[in-house]
């Protein structure tokens, strides 16, 4: 599971119930992978699925699409000295690097 994951597991620990049919079983993982690209900026906005069962491996891309992207009526880019700079201030840092350690972390 990713960076979405605790937002769906929300929908699993509310929604979830014991021998649900597939189709509601399908729903139920969209309702929860959508919450974690809702409330995840890492995510993305496919929902595929895979239904695994005693005779069946399916594969469903997409299933839906969570966040389907608009269209663009307008021009957004700006030409080169069209936007007026107000202020300008450059500061340049002298860093002196006094002590560096690398430390490894235990995975075991």
């Amino acid at each position: 599971m990713g960076s979405g994951s605790l937002a769906a597991m929300t929908i699993f620990e509310d929604k979830y119930k014991p021998d649900m049919e597939e189709e509601e079983a399908k729903q139920l993982v969209r309702d929860a992978i959508a919450a974690g690209i809702y409330n995840d900026l890492g995510s993305g906005s496919n929902i595929d699925i895979c239904v695994i069962s005693k005779n069946k491996l399916d594969f469903i891309r997409p299933y839906d699409v969570a966040n389907r992207k608009g269209e663009r009526y307008g021009r957004y880019k700006c030409e080169r000295g069209t936007t007026a700079v107000l202020t300008e201030n450059v500061a340049h840092l002298e860093i002196e690097v006094v002590d560096e350690t690398v430390q490894t972390m235990d995975t075991s």
